[in-house]
């Protein structure tokens, strides 16, 4: 696991390819829509170099486990009743 900002990883792009087309502010579009996996620490994204590489490369990015808390939707306890079949449960 190599884990670089957003600047670093698109110097190391830059490095590796001088020709790469993907701008810093692409890469940064990418990481923010969830698109590229990413940890973010205080302001900083951190960005694995591997898991970058294999996005681009293939253009898929494995499934990232949602960070924080998440809105569950509340089920209904009450039973509705409707006159064509009765009690309708849960």
């Amino acid at each position: 696991m190599r884990m670089r900002t957003i600047d670093q990883a698109h110097a190391e792009l830059l490095a590796n390819d001088p020709g790469c087309a993907l701008t810093k502010s692409a890469l940064r579009r990418m990481v923010i829509a969830g698109q590229v996996q990413s940890v973010r620490v205080g302001a900083k994204y951190l960005v694995d170099l591997d898991r970058l590489e294999t996005y681009l490369f293939e253009g898929k990015a494995e499934p990232q486990a949602p960070a924080g808390i998440r809105r569950i939707e509340e089920r209904s306890s009450r039973r509705t009743f409707a006159p064509e079949r009765g009690f309708m449960g849960r």
